[in-house]
């Protein structure tokens, strides 16, 4: 049988589609990324050898050239897969090839453009779950009706990374668009945890294990992957030091699976925080009430806060080595979290190649979509994709 290609638009490191090669049975192959940022897209290179990685606002993109270019006729490929920024979906309508109220829905339309042209076995849209309710429901609603207009049936869900076996309380929509001939079922959540995903008011849009009425093949389910069950094997290194090498066995089948065969340890630096910072650092708890009020004069709840070592990490965001941003203090060392440790939390491989600046790198990671998460709705759509 041969390789199911994949399309990555709006690609970043391409962490997500990368998850999808990742899936069981080997059979998807990344054969192109796009993005407009130069060092995200070196990174998605790196990691997707012989995939065309191109460097374009998709708006501009001439879909039939890029089909030629690429080596491929209309439906032979089996997923696209990308996530269009959300915030303009406000005015959006279907059956309009522009918008001028906001330009950011063109994202979402050349998104549309490129199915319609490449006309995939199915596709994959992943955004923010506020989409679900934004303009209360009428762009999901829109989007909807676009891909219906050019014969594809959509179904979405809202989930928690967590539930999925990613060490993370991350929460996205998933929208699974596919030919209407076909027919999906969606994966079982695989772990629990006590912290829900945001509500929604149709309760069958929400893909956790409290709805395991939902399944037809209900199982036990594992214990959420922890922080500590996701970092605890990485060196405990200081502020400012650096590891490069492993200094304990993986103990957790997650350890495991991240580290491999991996030999050697990358971007596992740490910020070299200063004094001021390293007093409230020696403070942190769970909340910034942990800390004096003479040492911080304000900030959000979770900002100079340090991550419970037993619990699934907060959502990891492109500040995760800056504590006064956010939750990102390690749970043990007095230091905010290492660009490895980070890449753990969003389930990258310890031989995933990142490309550019420690500060492009961190951006990177925390924009990602978690791998495991791309391995799960991989092998879910996979009967559809790669049939």
């Amino acid at each position: 049988m041969g390789h199911t290609k994949i399309l990555d638009l709006f690609c970043g490191t391409g962490g997500f589609s990368k998850g999808f090669e990742n899936a069981k049975g080997g059979n998807y192959r990344v054969i192109l990324g796009i993005d407009t940022r130069r060092d995200s897209l070196a990174t998605f290179k790196a990691n997707h050898d012989g995939a065309l990685a191109l460097c374009q606002d998709v708006r501009g993109v001439d879909w039939q050239v890029l089909r030629e270019r690429v080596g491929v006729k209309r439906g032979e490929i089996g997923v696209v897969v990308g996530g269009p920024p959300c915030q303009g979906f406000s005015s959006i309508r279907p059956h309009r090839s522009s918008n001028t109220d906001d330009p950011r829905n063109d994202l979402f339309l050349a998104f549309a453009a490129c199915v319609d042209s490449f006309r995939p076995r199915t596709f994959v849209m992943e955004n923010v779950v506020g989409l679900a309710t934004h303009n209360r429901g009428r762009d999901i609603a829109s989007i909807e009706e676009t891909f219906a207009r050019i014969g594809y049936q959509c179904d979405w869900k809202i989930l928690n990374a967590a539930h999925f076996g990613v060490p993370q309380r991350r929460e996205r929509l998933i929208l699974v668009g596919m030919e209407r001939t076909a027919s999906f079922r969606w994966p079982e959540p695989s772990h629990a945890s006590d912290h829900s995903t945001i509500g929604y008011r149709d309760g069958s849009r929400m893909l956790r294990p409290e709805n395991q009425s939902l399944f037809c093949k209900a199982r036990p389910l594992e214990p959420a992957v922890s922080v500590m069950d996701a970092i605890g094997d990485l060196p405990m290194v200081k502020p400012g030091g650096e590891a490069y090498d492993y200094d304990r066995p993986s103990i957790t089948p997650y350890q495991c699976a991240r580290r491999g065969s991996c030999k050697r340890l990358t971007w596992h630096n740490a910020t070299a925080h200063r004094e001021q910072m390293m007093e409230i650092i020696r403070h942190s708890g769970p909340n910034i009430f942990s800390i004096p009020r003479n040492l911080v004069s304000s900030g959000f709840s979770s900002c100079y806060s340090r991550l419970a070592p037993d619990e699934p990490s907060v959502t990891i965001t492109v500040n995760f080595v800056h504590p006064a941003s956010n939750r990102c203090i390690h749970p043990v060392a007095d230091r905010a979290l290492t660009p490895r440790e980070g890449a753990r939390l969003q389930s990258f491989d310890d031989d995933f190649r990142f490309v550019g600046s420690r500060t492009q790198v961190v951006k990177q990671i925390g924009n990602a979509v978690p791998p495991l998460l791309g391995t799960v709705i991989a092998e879910a759509i996979a009967p559809m994709a790669c049939s």
